[in-house]
């Protein structure tokens, strides 16, 4: 009997660590999924020359050989909150980054949400569900690349996408990080 109760009560501890688990896989995969919508927004600008090469920069940057201009670059630095994608009502310079995720226009827009289509498992009707995503702060951090005799790689850039999130259960801070590369070319 006495053996029996102790395997049962090292189960229970492994079912309650398992069930931990299971309740934050969910903003798991949300923060990956936010970090590859990021990118596919930044890959997609660039394949439809929404943006020049030059503005696919955190903002200020002053290397701006294609424009020439004294400062250039589009992305905001630092983690912020998660807004949504500046829309087709922007005016000015704001209008050229229509739809791109994490730009400096994107800043004081309403916070995005994810769509859920409830139990009907269908989209756009009416017990569909919006989870906010208040507990979410992306980082998105373009940096230059340099060949082995330092010189700097002006047509290839690396991207890294830090997604950071609380937990609900734990209320401990997690850390997503995406990292790749970006070409001047397609």
């Amino acid at each position: 009997m006495a053996v029996l109760t102790v395997g049962m009560v090292s189960l229970l501890g492994v079912f309650g660590l398992a069930m931990a688990s299971t309740q934050t896989a969910q903003q798991d995969m949300i923060a990956k999924q936010l970090a590859n919508e990021a990118y596919e927004s930044i890959i997609t600008a660039r394949n439809t020359t929404q943006v020049t090469f030059d503005d696919i920069q955190n903002a200020g940057s002053t290397y701006c050989p294609i424009t020439g201009n004294a400062t250039c670059g589009i992305f905001s630095t630092g983690l912020q909150p998660m807004y949504q994608a500046i829309g087709a009502s922007a005016t000015g310079t704001c209008a050229a980054y229509e739809g791109i995720l994490g730009t400096t226009c994107d800043v004081g827009q309403p916070e995005q949400t994810l769509q859920d289509p409830g139990a009907d498992g269908v989209f756009q009707t009416a017990d569909d569900t919006f989870i906010p995503l208040t507990g979410y702060q992306r980082s998105i951090t373009i940096g230059f690349l340099y060949d082995s005799q330092g010189n700097l790689i002006s047509s290839l850039r690396s991207i890294t996408i830090t997604m950071q999130y609380t937990t609900a259960q734990a209320k401990t801070q997690k850390t997503y990080i995406m990292n790749s590369l970006i070409s001047q070319y397609q």
